[in-house]
Formats: structure tokens, sequence, C-alpha cells
């Protein structure tokens, strides 16, 4: 497109543009006269001023040129208004190549970055024909960034614009010390390396880590608040077991988990001035089982089989940990199963209780180490014989409390875990059949891999804090976690689900399944976890006939 030529612009004489495309030219012309009639001929016989530009902001299009002369401003104010107005984009768009300008600031090439991910990434895909993907999320994070950024630039030049209007045109130029055009530059070049620098730092946030993280001061205020809402309803004479379940289902922070597990485990009453005596109560309870259950030597053939078990199954546990592997550890653990084993004769210990200690082992220690504690170096032997006393009864009661609801996974044949595995494997045919079907077909069988996940409820899956955190959770379901864990196995095997489909064998698939990569998992994974089980849940906890497969 070529700069428009004006042939006449009296308001007797026709005007004539003339617009050239390619090889052809097009002529478009109306004539008016004194009186403002029009040819016939005219093509725009309805536009009288299409050709005048409007004084109105119009949105998408630059903005019309500001009347920022004077006449009785100098020829330097006149120079250093059109200098700024080239500098900002700003004026009357006379030819194409001046609209460019003036837009040229609508999407910056360098807020094109978050569209390519991975330079070797973007250079295979266009190898292969393939347009690199972004996740939704990061493309609208990064685009409310780019509006922000570009909101705040756009405000710091109006801001320059008008203190420098303000300097420059009322000063008189001859004035000493009075702004000159070469002044003028040197602000325009300050004002473009700040603009520069805005967008070196605007480079640095599309595509990358940084757009997820969360500011000290925030995070740090929103933990504070938290805080105080379980220290309200903890402080309160009569507790509402309610809103503190309400109120740990999305995490409990770490220096009030300890109370908040002995109440939600209905440990403690609810009852501000009964606990005390309740704890009491309880710890010498334990001190009494102790001494006159735990026998080593006892005579009992099923007694001694028993702890046998424990005795073998205890220094396997976390291994990785050097706590867990002192001496001091496996004999609070080995009285705390065996105690529990003898007063549950149903069951008896099975394989995989073990770990269900361990959560309630560190939320307890943590309570009476400072926050600064490496709690995997601990020695214990430093520890008090009184608060290791108190930490394993504790344990011991939680632990009990913990598992009246899945007592039926531990009985003969463990039927209870056979029956979440059967329902797991119809929850995910229903609502994943390719993922079923892709497992079926390399004759993965549910009880192979899901059977770990429902005995030892995901602690050989997930890191210890993450445990922990997901515990919180399962501690605040009103109904009891039984049903929810069924949910959060599903939710936890489907976000694995592209990483299975790429494996085409039976081997690939149980070593993947048996190993997954949740080694750098925090507790965001667990949020997101326990959201997707949650949703799982409401859609079909209520509405069994979605389970039945159709005739």
């Amino acid at each position: 497109i070529m700069d428009n030529n004006y042939v006449g612009q009296t308001e007797e004489k026709s005007k004539i543009a003339a617009i050239t495309t390619g090889t052809s030219e097009v002529i478009l012309t109306t004539q008016s006269t004194a009186s403002g009639a029009k040819s016939p001929t005219s093509i725009f016989a309805n536009s009288t001023s299409f050709w005048k530009n409007s004084g109105r902001a119009v949105p998408g299009r630059p903005s019309p040129k500001r009347d920022f002369l004077d006449n009785t401003n100098s020829k330097n104010c006149a120079a250093g208004a059109v200098l700024r107005d080239r500098g900002n984009g700003i004026g009357m768009v006379s030819t194409f190549r001046d609209y460019q300008q003036s837009v040229s600031d609508a999407w910056d090439t360098g807020d094109d970055e978050f569209c390519i991910i991975n330079s070797t990434e973007a250079a295979a895909a266009s190898e292969v024909g393939e347009a690199a993907r972004i996740s939704r999320q990061v493309s609208q994070s990064v685009a409310l960034n780019v509006i922000e950024t570009h909101s705040r630039i756009n405000q710091n030049h109006v801001t320059n614009n008008e203190t420098a209007d303000s300097n420059h045109c009322i000063a008189d130029p001859t004035a000493p010390g009075s702004s000159t055009v070469e002044d003028i530059n040197k602000e325009d070049r300050r004002s473009s390396q700040d603009t520069n620098e805005n967008r070196s730092r605007l480079r640095n946030y599309p595509g990358r880590p940084q757009l997820q993280k969360i500011s000290s001061n925030s995070q740090d205020g929103e933990y504070e608040t938290k805080i105080e809402k379980f220290q309200l309803l903890l402080n309160s004479p009569q507790l509402d077991l309610v809103a503190l379940k309400k109120l740990s289902w999305s995490g409990v922070p770490r220096k009030m988990r300890a109370v908040s597990w002995r109440l939600l485990s209905k440990y403690l009453p609810p009852s501000d001035e009964r606990r005390n005596a309740v704890l009491e109560s309880k710890r010498q309870g334990y001190q009494d089982l102790r001494h006159n259950y735990f026998k080593v030597d006892s005579q009992d053939e099923t007694q001694q089989d028993t702890y046998r078990q424990i005795h073998i199954d205890v220094p396997r546990m976390n291994p990785q940990i050097p706590l867990f592997q002192q001496q001091l550890v496996q004999e609070m653990f080995e009285r705390i199963l065996f105690i529990w084993a003898i007063r549950h004769p149903a069951s008896g210990y099975v394989q995989g209780i073990n770990d269900l200690v361990t959560p309630f082992f560190i939320v307890f220690l943590q309570e009476v180490l400072s926050p600064n504690t490496d709690l995997e170096k601990y020695d214990m032997s430093q520890l008090p014989e009184n608060s290791r006393n108190i930490i394993e009864a504790d344990s011991f009661w939680c632990l009990s409390k913990f598992l009246d609801c899945i007592q039926d996974n531990y009985i003969f044949a463990q039927l209870g875990i056979q029956e979440k595995v059967n329902q797991l494997k119809d929850l995910i045919q229903r609502i994943d059949v390719n993922l079923h079907r892709h497992l079926q077909t390399h004759g993965v069988d549910y009880l192979q891999f899901s059977f770990r996940w429902m005995n030892n409820l995901l602690t050989r899956e997930l890191p210890l804090h993450c445990t922990i955190r997901l515990w919180d959770t399962y501690l605040a379901e009103s109904d009891g976690f039984a049903l929810f864990h069924l949910y959060v196995c599903a939710a936890f095997l489907l976000h694995w689900k592209d990483q299975l489909m790429q494996q085409n064998d039976f081997q690939g698939l149980m070593l993947l399944l048996q190993n997954l990569p949740t080694h750098n998992w925090s507790d965001r994974q667990i949020n997101v976890l326990l959201a997707e089980a949650f949703r799982l849940k409401f859609t079909y906890a209520d509405a069994p006939k979605h389970l039945e497969t159709k005739s």
C-alpha cells in the first residue's frame, strides 16, 4: 500500500485519492460543491467525511493527533512534541509506515517467547510439522502478565509526556537553562532504556517456572492467617469438630498438626477442660499395656510368631532414613505394633501396618522438637524418656483410632482390600476406558499394583511429607477415609496415564507402576491429587449405577 496523495484540499475542489494495489490503481473521486451537493457517481454517497480523521478514540486504532502545538509555542517546543509523539506512537497517521509504528507496541516480539517452550522441542516440532503446544493455564498467566506490564509501561509514558510537556512547552527556549532538542533526545533515549529494561524483565516470565512461584510474603501471610483460624477453634471451650474438619481438609499447619490430629482421631474430647485429664489417663493406660502384654519371652506360640514377623518388618521400614534405623526407634515401633496386634485378635499383625505408624510418629516428634531440627538424622537418645513415652503412647492410640474404619482390610484373606481393588477396576473402566483396555491388553491385573496402594495407603508411593499432608485430609473426612481413598487411588492412576500409554509391554508397565517418580512431589501435587479425587467422588460415589456396565 502506497502513501495517500492528496491532489487538492480546498472546499470547492474535489479530492482524489489513489490507492495502488499490485499493478492496478483504483481512483476514488468525490466531488463537492459550495452547497455541499455530491455527484451521483460518488462511491461513498453516505460518507461525506470518509477521509476526515475522527476526533474520537476508536478501540484498536491509533490515537488521533493531539494538539500539542500552540501558536505561541517556540520551534523547539514543536520539535520536542514531534519527537515524543514519534517515540510513543502518538499522533495522526498519514502513511501506512506511521500506522505500523503507532501500533508496533500492541504485542512486543519479546512477548511471543512463551510460545516456544524449548528451542529443541520447537525445532523438532517444525520438522514433523506440528506446532509446539502450551498449557492453557500457562498461556492465560502469561497473557495477564503481558497486559499488566504494558499497562505499566504506558502509564509511565503518559506521566513522562505530561512532565515533558510542562517542562518544555511552557519555558522560553532562549532563556538560560531551558531545554533544547538535544536535551529532549537524551530524555527520549533514557525513556527508551527504561522501556527496554521492562521488556527484558518480561522475557524472564513467559513459559518459565517463575510464573507459578508465590512470593514468600503472600505465602507467609496466608500461613499465619490459617494458624489464627486454627488457634481460634482449638482455644474454644467446646470444640466445633465439623468446623475443624472443614478447615483441616485443605491442610494443617505444622505447628497445629499434632493437637489437630489428636482431635480429628477422636483421641481427645472436644471439651477443653477434659483434654489434659484424658491425655494423662490414656498415656498411663498405654504404659500399663506395655507392662501387661509386651513380653518378648512369652511362651505363647502365636505371640512369638507375631513378634518375630514384626521384628523382621520394622528394620525394612524406610531404610533410606537414618532416624528409623536407630535401635531405640525400632523398639518403640515393635511395642506399638505388638500391642495393637494383641488387642485386635480378629486381624492380628499384617505386613504393611508398620508403615502406618510412621506419619503419627513423625508428627508427634515434630511437636517436641524445634522447627529447624533435621528429623531424618535426629538422635532419639537425646530426647528425655518421658517425651519418648508420650510420643509412643500418642502414636499407638491415634493408630488404633485410624485403623478402626479399615479393619476389614486386615482380617483373614484381606477381603476389604480385594473389594476396593475391584471397585478401582470398575471405576477406571468407567472413567477412562482407553487406559483400562491398555492395561488389560498387556496382561496387567489391578491387584498386582493397587494391592499395595490399598494396604499401605500410598505410603510406599509418596514421600513422607506428602503422606502427612494426605493424611490431613484423610483424618478430616466426615464419613471416614476408606471410601475417599478409593478415589484418591483412581486419581493417582489417572495422573500417570500418559506415561502408562507409552509402555507397550507388561514388564515396562509393572516397572513404572511399582516405581512411580514421585520423589520430587510436594504439597502442591497432593492438593491437585485430592481435588481430582474429590471431583471423582462427587461424580460417582452417590451414583452407583454409573459403575454398572451397560448391557
